[in-house]
């Protein structure tokens, strides 16, 4: 028996070593998922080795995307209604054959890599955002000027919140208090109080308004207008009008934009301007332009925040960029038409 026992613990060391390895390797192995809008998949990217590992059907037009802080559910925005990019006019893309029964939320199981389920109800929806406390989707219904709230759990709408006219970026302010909603024909955002589902002000911005950021204390928002090369400040609830922080060069085209808090920077994807600005936050210095790839658009940061990524639809691609030194590490190639990007564990 004590030469037994002597064994046993003489193997202890090892097991708990090969535990950590494992443990470490698992906890290294970042990931981030880019919507290919024109391929209908998800592709997953290992962030630190920089490729491509999955690719995952989700269904028509997948776009906007949430991650659950655990990283084990991702919720896609999938839709029916076809793809209409310039020169198409609006007139033009009505007369376009679509699928209503395509449009949906899928959520994806990231242990198993595989579309588990699909939440229904919504219309021709572009974005999504997840509620503090993981009950609840925010999306907003496109062509239908509002945004759904859908419980998770049962699967159903549970209200619909009118906004303005082709509402885009959902974004939810850290606090959990405030949701904010662009909507591109009116060039405002809604200011939404989470608690009860009423819009508490419009505040017009830039034109063709996309995404929004959020200051650590939620008393401030950054909104890209793509139409006029703009980056304003919402200041948060108050409704009162907002400033512009930045105007860019004509030829950008700023869409994604995402806070660093810790290194107080914005970071903004400049589209058809093909990179991604840095900006300081407090006072909107253009401190540089990163080349991308072509037309990047949803950006991420890892959640380290030690990489910036952006999903670059023209060139399939994704760009790594290091936020210390503000270089591009690679690229990394993922389906056709990527449009955004989460990054998680």
């Amino acid at each position: 028996m004590i030469r037994s026992r002597s064994l046993v613990a003489g193997h202890v060391p090892s097991l708990f070593i090969l535990a950590c390895v494992l443990a470490c390797g698992q906890a290294h192995a970042a990931r981030a998922y880019v919507s290919n809008e024109d391929d209908a998949t998800v592709s997953v990217i290992d962030t630190a080795r920089m490729e491509s590992v999955a690719t995952i059907p989700v269904g028509k037009r997948p776009r906007g995307m949430v991650l659950s802080r655990d990283g084990r559910q991702l919720y896609v925005v999938v839709s029916g209604l076809p793809k209409c990019p310039p020169p198409l006019t609006d007139q033009q893309c009505a007369k376009l054959p679509r699928d209503p029964k395509a449009d949906g939320v899928v959520i994806v199981d990231t242990v198993g890599l595989r579309a588990a389920r699909v939440l229904r109800g919504v219309t021709d929806p572009e974005r999504v955002e997840l509620s503090r406390d993981e009950h609840s989707l925010f999306v907003t219904d496109e062509d239908a000027a509002k945004v759904s709230v859908i419980d998770i759990a049962r699967g159903k709408v549970t209200a619909s919140i009118p906004v303005g006219h082709e509402p885009e970026g959902v974004r939810l302010a850290p606090n959990g208090q405030w949701l904010l909603v662009t909507s591109e024909s009116d060039n405002n955002v809604a200011i939404i109080d989470v608690a009860t589902r009423k819009v508490l002000h419009t505040v017009l911005v830039g034109t063709r308004p996309r995404d929004v950021a959020f200051s650590p204390d939620s008393s401030t928002a950054y909104v890209t207008g793509e139409g006029d090369a703009s980056v304003y400040r919402v200041s948060l609830p108050s409704g009162a009008p907002a400033t512009e922080l930045l105007q860019m060069r004509k030829d950008a085209k700023p869409m994604g934009i995402i806070m660093d808090a810790p290194r107080e920077r914005l970071y903004v994807s400049t589209g058809r301007g093909g990179t991604l600005a840095v900006l300081t936050a407090a006072d909107g210095k253009l401190l540089r332009e990163i080349p991308a790839g072509a037309r990047p658009w949803g950006i991420a940061l890892t959640r380290d925040g030690r990489r910036l990524l952006s999903a670059n639809g023209s060139s399939g691609d994704v760009t790594i960029v290091d936020t210390d030194t503000l270089t591009v590490l690679g690229r990394v190639a993922v389906g056709r038409g990527p449009w955004g990007i989460v990054a998680g564990p």
